[in-house]
């Protein structure tokens, strides 16, 4: 059967790095508190040269080094973005232009902070279909344009950044054993919308807007969301927490990443943890985890590695990846 394998990994981050300490001289915060409740300690934040689409460029073709390739190799570029550079084109199309692709096809797709699960799954899905070869997988942020950094229970949490990965469609066994990923699971729940959201859109407000939240619902639901389609993957594939080499989970909140990891008996030492230098970048923080995780050599060919997200929507999933 059709896999599809990862080739190659990469990373982007904005040249400005904003401290919590530099937080406490913008709102009424402080270092302590932050780090208390989320495990942030620092974030990077765009300049105005700096856009999704050029944090997404740069993290693709650092994948496609990594990879040994080139963008004549790429068929699909797909991009998770809740921040795309303009209401259309799909800044997907940009990245493509940008890479100097003449052929092939590319879009955006937006589940928020679960955006890059979703994208590796419709990627996976495009490769074992038959309608490309190597897919670009990326996912970008610049969340610093759509926060009110009046706002301190908001403004502290988001950062800007990109990771990616290419997938190959490779042939395999059809067993465990096999490279690429085994299986997916995604769930979305509308009823949720309000807990997390912008208050702006070109259908209803004419603006942008201004991302909103209500921090304890989300925690709330985070943790039981997370691990119930953590829980469908080992009984899709039979494995079990045991099995799993590292969990890279989307990097919202030390606190939801530690309550999930322990609710899965997943043991921290097995779990990817970038929030403290990233923030939460949204569809960026699991492919800049994974980025971090496989240049310092904690990932490994071979490894069985689980992704998890959950973000607006509300939409979660996982995705279980022999590396």
């Amino acid at each position: 059967m059709i896999r599809s394998v990862v080739r190659g990994y990469g990373a982007a981050l904005p040249k400005r790095v904003v401290t919590n300490r530099e937080l406490e001289t913008m709102v009424d915060t402080s270092d302590e508190w932050i780090v208390q409740r989320t495990g942030i300690t620092q974030r990077y934040i765009a300049g105005d040269d700096e856009t999704t689409a050029s944090l997404g460029e740069k993290a693709a073709r650092a994948a496609l080094d990594n990879a040994g390739l080139t963008p004549d190799d790429i068929d699909l570029v797909l991009l998770a973005t809740s921040t795309p550079n303009n209401t259309f084109p799909a800044t997907a199309v940009e990245i493509q232009n940008r890479l100097g692709m003449k052929h092939g096809y590319a879009f955006d797709m937006q589940a928020v902070c679960s955006g890059f699960v979703y994208a590796m799954t419709t990627a996976d899905l495009h490769l074992r279909g038959g309608l490309a070869k190597r897919a670009l997988v990326i996912g970008a942020e610049t969340f610093s344009r759509i926060l009110d950094w009046n706002d301190r229970t908001t403004c502290v949490l988001f950062g800007d950044g990109a990771g990616a990965v290419v997938l190959e469609a490779q042939e395999g066994e059809g067993t465990l054993a096999d490279r690429g990923i085994l299986t997916a699971h995604l769930r979305s729940d509308g009823s949720h919308k309000d807990k997390l959201y912008v208050d702006g859109g070109p259908s209803t407000t004419g603006t942008v807007g201004h991302l909103k939240m209500e921090g304890r619902e989300v925690f709330k639901h985070a943790v039981a969301m997370i691990t119930d389609v953590i829980e469908d993957a080992f009984e899709a594939t039979g494995t079990t927490a045991e099995d799993i080499d590292w969990l890279v989970p989307h990097q919202a909140n030390r606190r939801i990443i530690d309550g999930s990891a322990k609710k899965l008996n997943i043991p921290t030492e097995k779990v990817v943890v970038t929030v403290d230098i990233h923030g939460n970048t949204s569809a960026a923080s699991i492919p800049l985890a994974l980025s971090v995780a496989c240049a310092d050599g904690r990932i490994k060919k071979g490894d069985l590695v689980m992704l998890e997200a959950m973000g607006g929507g509300f939409t979660w999933g996982a995705v279980l990846i022999r590396w």
